[in-house]
């Protein structure tokens, strides 16, 4: 019992400290308890294979796809208008929305899906997100009590009342309890998450002095490729399907550059797909195809008409912009001994030699677009190619020539597919509806909703969706789920959950009912919140009995003690999925989650014998 008491002070004292990683303080506290043998190797590894941490791992691939497909960020604008550009009333929409959404679908589920959107949305509106990610994960919590099936703890106490010659709870008996605690929570939030909004926006202050990272779309507009830019369209009926651009001549013919080729844009399939091609001499057009052209109006017009095409006259419409689904843009600084210098554009011939063209350069503060064949570079020119992700990044290794300005892989991994959209959001619905139908087990359904994003196209490659998933808030929740074993197995649990309401217990039920609340409350701090309830519900039950009341509001204690518990990172998954993302440490929880965990469970102490009376 020592043992297990001093590692669960030491990893205590170590999340608190914050100078070592939460996963790494939750690792060394495992393999103590571990080598000391306290637990055994297979119980102090059972936290990796435990269903909820395997269904993290799928959530965060979930949640990956979407963001990466866009639809994070659609519906973040969907809850940003809902909010009215109102500080206080977005929040307010979060919160509501992810408790209503959590009375039916497990709180895991329901952050990992909110999650995505949030960050988008606090993107948009300009507000900082950690105000509104650990209120989200919070939220989750309070409404699984709004349900039967909301969070595992009802369904304990639920047999438990069952098991004692009851009727059983309808799947709406939680109502008035969660319903009072989801608003009166939602009202505690507000000037809590305060906290969290004044500690991030000072440390975003100090950040924001480094240099801005523009977004391919900024450096597009800065080169000022979008003003000449024109969008056609080729009919099945056009002559021009199954030329190549070579016998176009389009330069000669129309002063006209083709700067992309898109195929699969106007296809009405939910499995669509869209490839770019990188023009070429040799680049066939086939029907359904969309060019992208830079040249003069006059040009374009002629080209149009010529072959019949479809010219979209609208050039400030969304779709004219360039799109780095396989063609991405980068600049490139030329070494001050390069060979590439004073030799003209054309003499470089970068499409046939490197597999990109050359759109720009700028020139100190001046940008160049036109008539670049006959352009020599010059020492301190950036040059702005285009060409697919893997030829640009080909271009970084070659340090002798020239330096490429970012990351081109890692910027290609933050371009959204969003024509992928549509599946991403059939997916995700698919997903939800199975959760609250339980057709199969929980942990598959998210299992197989993953993959159905990866086998889709919503992730570039099987790569790009493992690097979504948070390993530090699975090892924290993996290691510290073996905990319970070591105080269940010393006897710790049983200790504290029985003395504490021996004595309470003799002052009257109230104190009773505050016994088993604090207790579950403090146990679910170290101890999954199902296991506590496993182990808390029978006590309460006794307790009842033997005090001659009902055993009901005892019974909802702790399921609320076992829910409602918010002043650490790792007592329920909601609030370690919510931690990397927000940027909080465990002083973050304890300093907005105590109190509001404080505040509600007094409130539902007075509340539950109003509610079911004794």
């Amino acid at each position: 019992m020592l043992i297990s008491l001093l590692t669960l002070g030491l990893a205590v004292v170590g999340f608190v400290w914050g100078r070592l990683r939460a996963d790494v303080v939750a690792l060394l506290a495992l393999v103590v308890l571990a080598v000391s043998g306290v637990i055994s190797t297979q119980e102090a590894l059972s936290g990796f294979a435990n269903p909820i941490v395997i269904m993290m791992v799928g959530l965060f691939v979930v949640g990956g796809a979407i963001f990466n497909t866009g639809l994070a960020k659609m519906l973040g604008a969907r809850l940003l208008k809902l909010g009215g550009g109102n500080p206080t009333k977005l929040f307010l929409v979060v919160v509501l929305a992810t408790g209503l959404i959590g009375g039916f679908v497990s709180n895991t589920g329901t952050v990992a899906l909110m999650l995505p959107i949030v960050v988008s949305m606090a993107a948009a509106s300009g507000s900082s997100a950690s105000r509104f990610l650990m209120p989200l994960a919070f939220a989750s919590s309070m409404g699984g009590m709004l349900t039967l099936i909301g969070t595992p703890p009802n369904l304990v106490i639920a047999e438990v009342w069952e098991e004692g010659g009851h009727e059983p709870l309808t799947m709406f008996s939680f109502l008035p309890a969660g319903a009072l605690c989801l608003v009166a929570g939602t009202l505690l939030m507000i000037p809590l998450s305060r906290i969290l909004i004044r500690k991030r926006s000072s440390s975003e202050e100090a950040g924001s002095t480094g240099r801005k990272t523009r977004s391919l779309s900024e450096i597009v507009d800065e080169y000022g490729l979008n003003d000449d830019l024109w969008r056609v369209t080729v009919p099945s009926t056009s002559p021009i399907a199954g030329l190549t651009l070579g016998n176009l001549a389009l330069r000669k013919n129309y002063d006209l550059d083709v700067l992309e080729l898109r195929t699969g844009e106007h296809s009405r399939r939910l499995l669509k797909n869209i490839t770019q091609e990188t023009p070429t001499a040799s680049s066939t057009v086939d029907p359904g195809d969309v060019l992208f052209v830079r040249g003069p109006k006059e040009g374009v017009d002629q080209f149009a008409t010529h072959y019949g095409l479809e010219l979209d006259l609208n050039p400030e419409d969304a779709r004219h912009n360039l799109r780095f689904y396989d063609i991405g843009v980068a600049e490139i600084v030329p070494m001050p001994d390069s060979p590439i210098l004073k030799q003209t554009i054309a003499q470089l011939d970068f499409r046939n030699r490197f597999n990109v063209n050359v759109l720009g350069v700028r020139r100190g503060g001046v940008y160049i677009t036109d008539d670049l064949a006959s352009l020599a570079v010059r020492k301190n020119d950036v040059l702005l190619v285009q060409g697919t992700w893997k030829a640009i990044d080909a271009l970084s290794e070659d340090t002798r020539r020239w330096v490429v300005l970012g990351q081109p892989l890692s910027e290609a991994s933050k371009v959204t597919i969003d024509y992928k959209a549509p599946i991403a959001a059939v997916i995700m619905a698919a997903m939800i509806l199975m959760l609250v139908l339980d057709l199969v087990p929980a942990v598959m359904t998210v299992i197989m909703a993953a993959l159905a994003m990866v086998l889709t196209g919503c992730f570039r490659s099987v790569g790009d969706a493992y690097k979504t998933i948070n390993w530090e808030s699975i090892v924290l929740i993996a290691a510290m789920m073996p905990m319970s074993f070591a105080l269940e197995k010393t006897g710790v649990s049983d200790a504290v959950s029985a003395a504490l309401v021996t004595h309470l217990g003799s002052l009257g039920p109230h104190w009773l009912l505050a016994g088993l609340y604090f207790t579950t409350s403090l146990m679910t701090l170290f101890i999954s919140n199902t296991a506590t309830a496993v182990l808390m519900a029978p006590i309460a039950m006794q307790s009842a009995v033997a005090y001659g009341v009902n055993p009901l509001p005892m019974l909802f204690a702790v399921t609320l003690g076992a829910s409602l518990c918010f002043a650490s990172p790792f007592s329920t998954p909601p609030n370690a999925l919510v931690m990397s993302a927000g940027q909080y440490t465990f002083t973050d929880y304890l300093k907005v989650g105590a109190p509001l965990q404080v505040i509600l469970g007094v409130l539902m102490i007075f509340a539950l014998p109003l509610i079911f009376p004794f």
